[in-house]
């Protein structure tokens, strides 16, 4: 990944007092990244935020420099599966900051039709940003998290609890709420807390270029109220591990 850029680096290394927690969030230049990345720098945390749009970054971190918080935070721009990308940015992140007490792997998207309709062309990189990027991300993450016993968060989706005939996406999330309790095996052990939260239909860009937009989709929750479990799941005590978060809006049946 590209960047590592942050408004002032300087002011970045001069926020860093040791205590601040550290956190890394995929897919954080828009929707349910983006909000996560700018509810951790009101609550004071350091930030990493990764993303495809170096545009979409760029207004991120133009935004909080605005709210005095662009020296806690980081970019890079870049694939979140591409494993070169993704350990150089983990690694830049605990040499800025010295330390990282959370990963959140967000990043994730969805292409048109199903298996019988779809283009076999736009599975992969579907498939490889859904399920090897959160892999990546805890491959990356996992040393300075053993450290600080700190927590892993995978997004994934109803969608992987609850079936659509012939959906690659649903496949995907499938895969990523089992990766979530392969994850927690592997890492509890260390002190290290892993969460899955799995959202519902969301109110963001993920709809524009569906059927009909979100006004089709049904009842919605916003982004940020999908924050909110994200926040409680890092903020848990130490020693309490959450692992499982489905939150839906009230009135979506499936």
């Amino acid at each position: 990944m590209s960047g590592g850029k942050t408004q002032d680096t300087g002011a970045a290394a001069a926020d860093d007092t040791g205590s601040a927690p550290v956190t890394f969030v995929t897919g954080g230049s828009s929707g349910i990244g983006a909000e996560t990345v700018r509810r951790l720098l009101a609550a004071g945390h350091r930030v990493a935020a990764t993303g495809r749009s170096e545009a979409k970054l760029a207004a991120l971190a133009d935004q909080a420099d605005r709210l005095g918080t662009g020296g806690r935070l980081l970019t890079f721009a870049g694939d979140a599966a591409d494993w070169d990308e993704v350990s150089a940015a983990v690694g830049e992140t605990v040499r800025v900051f010295g330390r990282l007490d959370n990963a959140i792997a967000n990043a994730g998207f969805a292409v048109d039709g199903n298996i019988e309709t779809g283009d076999p062309a736009q599975w992969r990189d579907m498939v490889l940003t859904n399920v090897l990027g959160p892999a990546l991300l805890v491959r990356a993450a996992l040393p300075a998290l053993k450290e600080s016993q700190g927590r892993i968060v995978l997004v994934g989706s109803v969608a992987g609890f609850k079936n659509t005939p012939g959906n690659m996406y649903s496949a995907t999330k499938w895969a990523v709420t089992g990766l979530a309790e392969n994850v927690r095996m592997l890492v509890t052990g260390y002190g290290v807390g892993t969460t899955l939260i799995a959202p519902g239909r969301v109110l963001t860009p993920f709809w524009d270029e569906r059927p009909g937009g979100a006004a089709a989709a049904g009842p919605m929750i916003s982004a940020e109220q999908l924050v909110d479990s994200v926040m409680w799941a890092i903020g848990q005590p130490a020693g309490v591990d959450v692992n499982t978060l489905v939150v839906r809006p009230i009135g979506q049946p499936n």
